[in-house]
């Protein structure tokens, strides 16, 4: 991989950071969160999301003051790895509020999102 991919992967989702291959999105799902304003904690181990969020079909259907994350599994058209996004936020005012993403990028999340 040349050393621009490699520079643009550290930046981009749909850059592969393994051999520096398109990425296409595979999966995509809105999930509600168990925590709420002003008690956001930041987990690092997937097991505590896999038992803490809650599959929901839209954006309206996140209660006033309730964190929600966005999921979205990104694959490699050529090595075929995977990269699972985590973007927490906490809508505001018809904005979201986004917190710094949780990326898993081996697999931690497979068994919760197929």
């Amino acid at each position: 991989m040349n050393w621009i991919k490699k520079i643009k992967s550290k930046f981009k989702d749909d850059i592969c950071e393994a051999c520096g291959g398109d990425c296409r999105v595979t999966y995509k799902q809105l999930y509600l969160m168990d925590q709420t304003v002003g008690h956001y904690v930041r987990h690092e181990n997937a097991s505590y999301y896999k038992k803490n969020l809650y599959k929901i079909e839209k954006k309206s259907d996140i209660p006033s003051g309730v964190y929600a994350c966005g999921i979205t599994e990104y694959t490699c058209d050529d090595c075929h790895k995977n990269l699972v996004k985590l973007a927490i936020f906490l809508p505001v005012r018809d904005q979201e509020m986004y917190e710094t993403p949780i990326y898993f990028k081996n697999g931690e999340m497979d068994d919760f999102i197929h």
